[in-house]
């Protein structure tokens, strides 16, 4: 079995917590959200993709965060 590595602060029941709430939201909900994120205030675009693409997507922002200053 492997053991699960969690961020700081983070930990099994605190993961389950969130996974909970996350999918108890309903579509309202989640547009609201969406809607929220996009006035954060930062300059940030939504964009739809296949989901073949994702994991190369999370490569790319993962080394896009990690080079920055």
């Amino acid at each position: 079995m492997i053991e699960q590595q969690f961020p700081t602060g983070w930990n099994e029941e605190r993961v389950q917590k969130l996974l909970s709430e996350l999918e108890a939201r309903t579509d309202e909900e989640w547009a609201v959200a969406d809607e929220a994120a996009a006035v954060d205030g930062e300059a940030q675009t939504v964009v739809t993709i296949p989901a073949s693409l994702l994991p190369m997507v999370r490569q790319l922002l993962a080394s896009y965060k990690s080079a920055s200053p």
